[in-house]
């Protein structure tokens, strides 16, 4: 329980106008520093501010991720808990709130047309794009055995992009279904499973923060270079954790922390990498318990650290 003096220091902190339209932004996704200062249309002196002083009173995060600092909500305690309570209390409908997620979702649709700009530019060179960095057959041999030997009654591919999972994977599993927002790459995925004779094989246009997928319906979901590109990469662990059946198993894989700012700039990178920690708590709030973390050094001096988490559900 929080004492008298500190619910003050806390409502305080939240009861300023601005910072409770920082409070609600943040209760919908994790923002950079300007993109919040593009919603409040405000300055950023005064939104980093605004910001500090909530971090201070234990409401919200800061994290840095090269050279952007990203904010979100605490993740626990009696502070996030009557913030929660104070924005359980506002009025949806208020016009200012309703400009706010106006704005918000401007900022997203930046964010999109960005991507999809960038995708289609390299939909069909994909592979090669993403090997830059990375060994690839380690990579693979590493997502075979953190996938298990199968059979996978139903294989879910999260972000599919040019459908390499569905072709590593696809063959250990009765049926499999990828899911891309962009139409480009898709296409590029329908060539490669016709290539490899996958019949069993449907590829769909989908979001992966809303599949619109059942509960538990595949006994194995992948999100394989997908959550870097991402404004609320937990989020989308929690969807890929929803489609996960008793007994199954999630595979993610992603860079490790790193400095490369260029694929920010470049690549629409908007992540750059993932902590261990800050994966095991998105698993673990999202029901699933890690079961697995290889690390997998690069051969360059200047390359990328890849991580394969596996994770899974209870049978129970």
């Amino acid at each position: 329980m929080l004492s008298a003096d500190r619910t003050v220091d806390v409502l305080r902190a939240a009861g300023e106008p601005s910072r409770l339209r920082i409070l609600a932004l943040l209760a919908r996704e994790e923002l950079a520093v300007l993109e919040i200062c593009k919603v409040l249309d405000q300055s950023q002196p005064r939104v980093s501010r605004h910001l500090r002083l909530l971090a201070e009173a234990g409401l919200v995060e800061r994290f840095p991720d090269g050279a952007w600092v990203f904010y979100r909500p605490a993740a626990d305690g009696e502070c996030r808990t009557l913030a929660d309570r104070v924005l359980a209390a506002v009025d949806g409908t208020d016009p200012v709130l309703v400009r706010d997620a106006e704005r918000l979702e401007a900022v997203r649709g930046e964010r999109r047309t960005a991507a999809d700009q960038y995708f289609a530019r390299n939909a069909a060179t994909w592979d090669e794009i993403r090997s830059l960095h990375v060994a690839e057959d380690r990579v693979e041999a590493a997502i075979r055995d953190a996938a298990g030997p199968g059979p996978f009654h139903r294989l879910v591919d999260l972000g599919t992009g040019s459908g390499r999972m569905l072709t590593l994977l696809g063959p250990r599993a009765t049926s499999c279904l990828g899911l891309d927002l962009s139409q480009q790459m898709l296409n590029v995925a329908r060539a490669r499973v016709e290539a490899a004779r996958l019949p069993a094989c449907d590829l769909r246009h989908g979001d992966i923060f809303a599949t619109r997928l059942p509960d538990g319906c595949a006994d194995l979901v992948v999100v394989h270079q997908v959550l870097h590109y991402l404004g609320d990469p937990a989020a989308a662990v929690r969807e890929a954790g929803r489609l996960a059946a008793p007994g199954g198993r999630l595979v993610i894989v992603d860079f490790a922390p790193h400095a490369l700012e260029v694929l920010r700039e470049q690549h629409q990178h908007r992540r750059l990498g993932f902590s261990a920690p800050e994966m095991k708590r998105w698993l673990s709030a999202a029901g699933l318990r890690q079961t697995g973390l290889e690390i997998l050094s690069p051969a360059r001096s200047d390359g990328l650290t890849v991580c394969v988490w596996t994770a899974e559900r209870s049978p129970s």
